[in-house]
């Protein structure tokens, strides 16, 4: 297929000259029409721009593209950016292009390498995807020099979708799964979708803000929330979910969610009574919400045995474990330690798994003093 002609609009930007089209997967995978110019790490003077591909993420995307023939749901709206240095006839009066292959190719890839091979990939596995057109953005007249600026542009401009917002997307989602049909979602994104624990600690998270009892009410900054708050949803969510709704934590494996909002509600409250004199500010920022619910494991482990979830049974326990601290990390259960440049904002993720175990040590200390019977 030497010579193509293809439907197009001509896109005029500034200096920029872009033809927007589709074209098939049989066209972009046949023979060289198109090519990588990948960055040798080990050649200093090397003039490719691309970086390595990530194979696993290319074969994430056939997967998914494969899975969506059989009911023709797989879509891929993104346009491939692909470039020439050399010329395009388009004719203004049948908006088509054409494209003389064995003259201009191969188009260097400047963005989209990972769908065409993740594209590639598929069609190996089924037939049918020859036949999926893709969105395809061809810049012509452009020198390779300009192809590599373009490149580092859209890729320092572009911005992933917000965390927090994608976590509102994925609850929605869960809780769709049983009433909505759902197009077919790639593998890695439909597996968080079916385990529900990102629903879950949204509306773990909401509760705290919204309930006008708890000590977070209207401090935790939600998805597309304007202004500064202490901490944002996409952070509290993401330490909810790694240590919260965990098998080895009670609160993750008792199933009944008002239980388990009144319960994550309870212990936040006592810690707030416990430490909080109104200037303890770190215990309303990240390394708070990170200590706390890695803490929630043994803390709530400890409270399964006697049965009691009240805020005076968790605030008396607290207060235990804080008497029984020791060492470096004595201050932990003091509102000090938690103000603003004291000890507990400067703790990395390290420090602050050295003091959970300090604190889960502390927390069964009157047990392991009590008489032992054999």
């Amino acid at each position: 297929m030497p010579i193509l002609e293809l439907p197009a609009a001509k896109v005029q930007q500034g200096d920029l000259t872009l033809f927007s089209t589709a074209i098939k997967v049989k066209i972009l995978t046949d023979g060289d029409f198109y090519s990588v110019e990948t960055l040798d790490p080990s050649n200093a003077g090397d003039a490719g721009y691309q970086r390595l591909l990530n194979q696993a993420r290319a074969r994430k995307l056939a997967d998914y593209i494969v899975k969506g023939q059989e009911n023709q749901d797989a879509f891929l709206p993104t346009s491939v950016f692909l470039a020439t240095d050399k010329p395009l006839e388009f004719d203004p009066n049948t908006n088509t292009i054409k494209i003389d292959t064995s003259a201009i190719g191969p188009f260097s890839v400047v963005d989209g390498q990972h769908r065409l091979e993740g594209l590639k990939l598929a069609a190996k596995k089924d037939d049918r995807v020859l036949e999926f057109a893709v969105p395809v953005n061809i810049a012509a007249s452009l020198p390779k020099i300009h192809q590599m600026c373009h490149f580092l542009i859209v890729n320092t401009t572009q911005r992933s979708v917000d965390k927090s917002v994608e976590q509102r997307i994925v609850a929605r989602l869960t809780s769709a799964l049983d009433v909505e049909d759902i197009p077919s979602l790639p593998k890695w994104i439909l597996n968080v979708v079916e385990r529900g624990e990102v629903e879950k600690a949204v509306k773990l998270v909401d509760f705290l803000n919204e309930e006008p009892t708890s000590p977070w009410n209207g401090k935790i900054k939600m998805a597309n929330e304007a202004g500064a708050t202490r901490i944002n949803q996409r952070s509290f969510v993401g330490a909810i979910v790694k240590y919260v709704l965990t098998a080895n934590n009670p609160l993750g494996v008792l199933n009944d969610l008002d239980k388990e909002k009144r319960i994550f509600l309870n212990y936040w409250k006592a810690i707030a009574e416990t430490i909080d004199d109104g200037n303890a500010s770190v215990l309303f920022r990240y390394n708070g919400v990170d200590l706390f619910c890695r803490f929630s494991i043994p803390f709530f482990m400890r409270l399964q045995n006697g049965g009691k979830f009240t805020v005076d049974a968790m605030k008396e326990l607290l207060i235990l474990c804080f008497e029984n601290m020791e060492g470096e990390f004595a201050g932990v259960g003091h509102a000090q330690w938690w103000v603003r440049g004291g000890k507990g904002g400067g703790l990395n993720s390290a420090a602050i798994g050295h003091v959970v175990q300090e604190m889960a040590k502390a927390l069964n200390k009157p047990s392991m003093t009590a008489e032992i019977e054999l």
